[in-house]
This record gives C-alpha cells, sequence and structure tokens, in this order.
C-alpha cells in the first residue's frame, strides 16, 4: 500500500509549521497539503518546507474542497490511501504510524482515527455536534461509529474519487464515510488522542452556518437511505434479512418494549403528520430504545388502501368533540377537499385521539 498525507489549511499559519515538522519527523515524505487561499502568512510557513506538495487554491472553497483535490493529486502520484489530518495541532502526528497499520492490516477499508471526546477540553459543541453526527450515521447506514466527525482519517483513494462530490465544505467528510458506507467500503476505527487547549489553534467551523448545512446534507442522505439504500440492501443482502429477524426478535428485549414499540408504531402511522410519520418516528426510535423493525411495521399501518379508511375514522372519533360542522361526513363518499377543509379542526382532534387509542390498544394486546 502506497500512503500518502493530505492536510488541508485554511489560515492556520499559527500551528501549521508544527504540524508539518511533526509529520515529518515521522519519516513521512509523501506530504500534500492544500492551501486554502488562506489569508494569513500561511504561503511564507510552507515556504520553509520545500520538499512538501503544496497545492493552492485561487480562493477560500472550503475543507472538502481542498481534501479532494489533494486526494485526487495522491491518486494521479499512484497512491493507494491517504491519511488526513487537520492543520490547527489538535491530532498528534505522532499516531500516523497507528493509522498506517490499520491501513496496512485492512487495505481498502476506510480507517476512522476515534478521538476521546470526554476530555475537560473538548468544547461541548464538539461533543454534541460529533453525538449528533454519530446518530445520523447510523441511520443513514447501520453503522455505529463513534467518531463521525474526526479530521484523522485515512481514505481509499480510488473508492472517493469515483464518487462525484456534492459537497465542498466541512460537511463533506460526512458525505462520502456515508457514500462509502453504502458502497459496502468496511470502516475500522483507530483510538487518537485529541488536544483542544492549543493557544494558536484556530478552528474555522461556524456553528450556525456549518450546522445548518450538515442537517440539510443528513436531511438529503436520510431521504435516500429510506427510498434507495435500505430498500436496495433488504431486498439484495439475505444478511439484511436475518439483521432484520434479529432485530424483531432480541431474545434480550422486554416483551414490554416489544409492545411499546408496536404500539408507538400504531400511533406514528395515524397520527396527522402525513409524510413524515417515519423520519419523525425512527429517530425517536432509536432515542427511546424501541425496536425498529416492529416500529416500521406497525407505522405501516397508514399505507394506501387504509388511508381513507383512517381519514373517516379520525373524522367519525373527532366528532363529539367539536361544533356543528358546515359539511357533515356521513359515509367514505363524503370525503371531499371541501369537506376536509371545512372539517380540518375535526380531522385533526379526531386523528390524534385515534393515535392514541390505536397505539394503546395495540401495545395492550401484543403485550397480551
Amino acid at each position: 500500500m502506497r500512503i500518502a498525507i493530505v492536510v488541508p489549511t485554511y489560515d492556520n499559519a499559527g500551528t501549521l509549521g508544527s504540524v508539518v515538522r511533526a509529520i515529518l519527523e515521522q519519516g513521512e515524505r509523501d506530504v500534500y497539503v492544500v492551501n486554502d487561499g488562506s489569508t494569513d502568512h500561511t504561503a511564507d510557513v510552507l515556504a520553509t518546507f520545500p520538499d512538501l506538495h503544496v497545492l493552492t487554491n485561487d480562493r477560500n472553497r472550503g475543507k472538502g474542497y481542498s481534501l479532494r483535490r489533494g486526494f485526487e493529486a495522491a491518486l494521479a502520484d499512484g497512491f493507494d490511501q491517504a491519511i488526513t489530518i487537520d492543520s490547527d495541532g489538535q491530532h498528534a502526528a505522532g499516531e500516523i504510524p497507528k493509522m498506517r497499520a490499520a491501513v496496512e492490516a485492512h487495505p481498502g477499508a476506510m480507517i476512522m482515527g476515534v478521538r476521546d471526546m470526554t476530555g475537560t477540553d473538548v468544547p461541548g459543541k464538539s461533543s454534541f455536534g460529533n453525538r449528533f453526527s454519530n446518530f445520523w450515521f447510523l441511520v443513514e447506514t447501520g453503522w455505529r461509529l463513534r467518531d463521525t466527525q474526526t479530521g484523522f482519517r485515512a481514505y481509499p483513494l480510488k473508492a472517493v474519487c469515483r464518487m462525484r462530490r456534492w459537497t465542498a465544505r466541512f460537511e463533506y467528510e460526512i458525505e462520502v464515510i456515508v457514500r462509502l458506507a453504502w458502497r459496502g467500503i468496511s470502516f475500522v476505527q483507530v483510538p487518537v488522542s485529541v488536544r483542544y487547549d492549543l493557544p494558536d489553534r484556530v478552528s474555522h467551523f461556524r456553528p450556525f452556518k456549518d450546522f445548518i448545512r450538515i442537517s440539510v446534507l443528513n436531511s438529503v442522505l436520510f431521504t435516500l437511505a429510506l427510498f434507495v439504500h435500505w430498500p436496495r440492501r433488504l431486498f439484495t443482502e439475505r444478511r439484511v434479512w436475518e439483521r432484520l429477524r434479529a432485530e424483531a426478535v432480541r431474545p434480550e428485549e422486554s416483551t414490554w418494549r416489544k409492545a411499546m414499540s408496536i404500539g408507538f408504531g400504531l400511533f406514528m402511522g395515524i397520527v396527522p403528520i402525513w409524510g413524515f410519520q417515519l423520519a419523525v418516528g425512527i429517530p425517536l426510535t432509536f432515542l427511546f430504545r424501541l425496536n425498529r423493525v416492529l416500529f416500521v411495521l406497525a407505522a405501516n399501518i397508514s399505507i394506501p388502501p387504509m388511508i381513507p379508511l383512517i381519514v373517516y375514522a379520525s373524522y367519525k372519533v373527532g366528532a363529539p368533540f367539536v361544533g356543528d360542522d358546515r359539511i357533515r361526513i356521513t359515509d367514505l363518499s363524503g370525503i371531499t377537499l371541501e369537506a376536509i377543509r371545512w372539517n380540518l379542526a375535526q380531522y385533526l382532534v379526531g386523528a390524534v385521539l385515534l393515535a392514541l387509542m390505536a397505539g394503546a390498544a395495540g401495545a395492550i394486546a401484543s403485550y397480551l
């Protein structure tokens, strides 16, 4: 395996020199530094290291763009894998041999350097953002990773460069690992240390803007996972069926928790948030540690043939709780757009009550 080192940097002149020096002290000679249009004296720092492969963007284009440019340059020079390390000094270059060993032991895998996010110097926003990202990665891929936001990684270059890049900034690091997981690339986690207390450390992560970007990306990835990735795996991989069966049975799970999963599925399938039942319900099953398979099966009570019956039953249940209606619904043929508009309050009240009753009844019946 030919392994290169890729270091994206933007206005980190205060720490860049020590990071590069530490990398070279590990005996690394194939180091690609991508200067992402820095406005400080980054260029002067890089000029003191004549043996580096320096790539300079014409302007600040984002970490994702810079990583991809470094990957393509390394691949063109015949490298198989690229270890990435941030230039702000949070990663210990002395652990590069540990990452190299993981690459050699698992050629072609995606190697993730797992940071210890429990330290007292770890910013609260970083710890929360990592847990948030880990959760959505699990939902979108089925892989349980402990650190999906680490910048200390080893990428399989051919697999990464074959993909068209959707994003260009911090969210690229999320995009690429989700799409690699969808392509069947395996993941290996390697514990690494982290430092946030460096006086010259500068972070360019913008909490609001970049969090919004990551949230939008996760919305897109979740939609693709729900309608493309998981259905495709379900019908093409035998082990998916086996995993679904194991998830549904779960001998160690209590009968009451399974019953609650079914009841919650019936509730979410009927509650009037059409189109968003699974998008809301699946994250909640992870939060409350419910049985995901039983939940999804029960939530499918709202399949198209059942929708008219559910709407009609919702109107009937809601009738005693609202006043006189301008248009009364007495049978299925009375469900028209005009009737729905005039009777929206009756429907919403009835749908919520019906969802609660169906959920409670389903939980009790399945428990018994």
